[in-house]
């Protein structure tokens, strides 16, 4: 991790540095299913709270309620817009390369930025098979100046090389399915020969979050935390970036206030063994999930 990321009135995040030499904070705020002005709300609330990376997607259905939250926030607390990372994702419908590049375009039209700080394919949906395409119309979305930084979601290593083969570009990240029961140790091994930053989307485990394991509870009451802290930890020290999504700004709060402790390495390996192997929260598996 790099020096402090700047933030306004409140504690500071620390940073990655992506393979491209820029840098995003070393955990974000997810936005599914935030919408309509609650969605609004939410997320100024965690902008509020020092949240500086900010998840959304085409699917999510809220690009433009991120973006209005950005542009309003950075307007009225005076913050530098390069202090804020705004990401999104592409889907599944929009593979084909000259979709790929248009539908990107909407999406900076969506959220009223003049760029995307990270853009990602959402799945890379094998059956349909069109994700080499896509990847190529991020490569240009990228030379364009329409996106910053270009990444993807849901992609297995072997998809990763077949990518990189076929471009000679790597992706920055790859946002995948990672919580303590699915601690993706194979695929962190893969992104870090290839120089992929990971991100975790679930980091939590959602309903099926690990907060009464007494494997977490020992950890939370050794450090005088919460479990969720706990696990959020685990992934900063994991060196992957958590989007934990919120509504309620006490939690917010609570969910980015996870760097005044350490886990020991001892507690780090308990967590990791409660990954199984059937411990997804859904069907979700990149080489047969299609989402369109």
């Amino acid at each position: 991790m790099s020096e402090q990321w700047p933030s306004v009135g409140c504690m500071s995040i620390p940073t990655r540095t992506l393979s491209d030499g820029f840098e995003i904070p070393a955990l974000g705020f997810g936005t599914y299913p935030l919408v309509g002005e609650a969605g609004y709300r939410a997320i100024r609330s965690a902008l509020e709270a020092g949240y500086r990376l900010v998840d959304s997607a085409v699917n999510y259905e809220n690009e433009g309620i991120v973006g209005k939250a950005v542009r309003d926030f950075l307007a009225e607390s005076g913050t530098p817009r390069d202090h804020v990372t705004v990401q999104s994702k592409l889907p599944g419908r929009h593979h084909e390369q000259a979709r790929a590049l248009a539908s990107i375009e909407e999406s900076v039209a969506r959220m009223g930025v003049e760029r995307i700080d990270v853009m990602m394919i959402h799945w890379p949906n094998p059956i349909t098979g069109k994700y080499l395409g896509a990847w190529r119309a991020l490569v240009e979305a990228r030379d364009k100046g329409l996106v910053r930084s270009i990444g993807v979601s849901n992609f297995t290593p072997a998809l990763l090389e077949e990518i990189i083969a076929d471009s000679g570009v790597a992706p920055v990240v790859n946002q995948v399915e990672m919580h303590p029961w699915f601690n993706q140790e194979a695929l962190r091994e893969a992104h870090d020969r290839l120089g992929i930053v990971t991100e975790a989307w679930s980091p939590l485990g959602k309903r099926q979050a690990p907060f009464d394991e007494a494997i977490v509870t020992a950890a939370a009451a050794a450090h005088g935390v919460t479990p969720a802290q706990v696990v959020l930890r685990w992934h900063v020290q994991h060196g992957s970036v958590p989007l934990p999504k919120s509504a309620t700004p006490e939690r917010q709060r609570a969910n980015l206030d996870v760097l005044g402790f350490t886990l020991a390495d001892a507690e780090m390996t308990a967590i990791d063994s409660m990954t199984r192997a059937d411990g997804r929260l859904f069907a979700g598996d990149p080489d047969t999930h299609e989402e369109m």
